[in-house]
């Protein structure tokens, strides 16, 4: 089926719920004709994670290292810097890299290397371009890298170290980046860094967060257009889950139907493309809500799914398989 992105993106979001079941319909069809029924289960282990059918190998797998540490000059509103204390701090590239040794000793299969963003909305990566090299080519990890807006310099450096993955949030409205993210004329840059990291061959998985604009839909759609000027690798949707401390900590999250609309619109118009929900979003009864409404839209994958969702999954005839590393990699099982 063809599916215009804007136009049948905007009539998910406006559909009824028969209407709405109709399109996750077309979904599933779609995605069982171009990926099969495996269903990717991820638990990268900066996230404790067990249920009955999985426990995590080992705690040091797939952790999360910030290269800040909890330092974040952008200070978004939805996260005012907090997410980074979660991460494990790795302030110089000496530092990184013997982290990394640590990981590989312990049987670990590979990092998320992040960081907070400088007042341009740029991780400071380009000082560790060495390290991270060194981390894919000595020690062999899988190395995904959270880059913020990146320059040439940086996806020079990323690609000469042969990172896995780039990921990057996209926001499709000016105002939603410039009023959260403290961005100016974010969908541009954001198109652009894209362009720049595919221009160097470097596997995009760009992330849409549902419900940035305090909650609201705005610019979501728009975010999928953007992603369609390029090459995505694989995209992960993920939802606003409030944090504490940020001017958002009070906002109610959008509803798991809402995010199920989204998930819809993204499968259908990337139909060869990996499409995620990855492991930021809400948790409880939410979490169980949104993951019935990504099988049912047909994700090829769930980040940190829960045991509901699971069994949903296998009733639908779908197969669960569990890895503990970043969802980001997805699109290295389709290669």
């Amino acid at each position: 089926m063809s599916f215009d992105i804007p136009t049948d993106g905007y009539a998910i979001l406006n559909a009824t719920s028969d209407e709405m079941y109709s399109w996750m319909d077309e979904a599933m069809k779609v995605r069982l004709r171009s990926f099969g029924r495996d269903l990717l289960c991820y638990s990268p282990t900066a996230y404790p994670y067990k249920i009955r059918d999985h426990e995590q190998s080992i705690s040091d797998n797939f952790p999360s290292l910030s290269v800040t540490g909890t330092s974040c000059s952008l200070k978004c509103e939805h996260c005012n810097g907090r997410l980074l204390t979660g991460m494990e701090p790795t302030l110089t590239p000496e530092v990184l890299f013997e982290r990394c040794k640590e990981i590989k000793a312990l049987g670990g299969e590979g990092v998320l290397i992040s960081g907070g963003s400088n007042s341009t909305g740029h991780v400071p990566l380009d000082q560790f371009g060495e390290a991270i090299r060194r981390i894919k080519q000595e020690l062999d990890l899988r190395v995904v890298v959270h880059t913020g807006l990146v320059t040439p310099k940086t996806a020079h450096h990323l690609a000469e170290a042969q990172v896995d993955a780039a990921m990057l949030d996209i926001i499709g409205d000016a105002d939603v980046a410039s009023r959260v993210y403290h961005i100016s004329d974010g969908p541009r840059k954001m198109r652009e860094s894209l362009d720049i990291l595919e221009e160097h061959d470097i596997p995009t998985v760009p992330h849409i967060l549902v419900g940035l604009d305090y909650g609201r839909i705005r610019g979501e759609i728009e975010a999928l257009q953007l992603l369609a000027q390029g090459k995505p690798a694989a995209i992960v949707v993920i939802a606003l889950s409030p944090v504490r401390k940020s001017p958002m900590e009070k906002v109610k999250p959008p509803p798991p139907d809402v995010i199920g609309r989204i998930m819809t619109a993204a499968r259908l118009g990337f139909q060869d493309v990996p499409v995620l929900l990855g492991c930021a979003r809400p948790k409880g009864q939410h979490k169980i809500d949104t993951d019935f409404y990504a099988v049912r839209s047909g994700m090829n994958g769930i980040a940190l799914i829960s045991q509901e969702g699971v069994d949903f999954a296998k009733n639908l005839g779908l197969s669960p398989i569990f890895e503990d590393v970043c969802c980001s990699l997805a699109y290295q099982t389709f290669l």
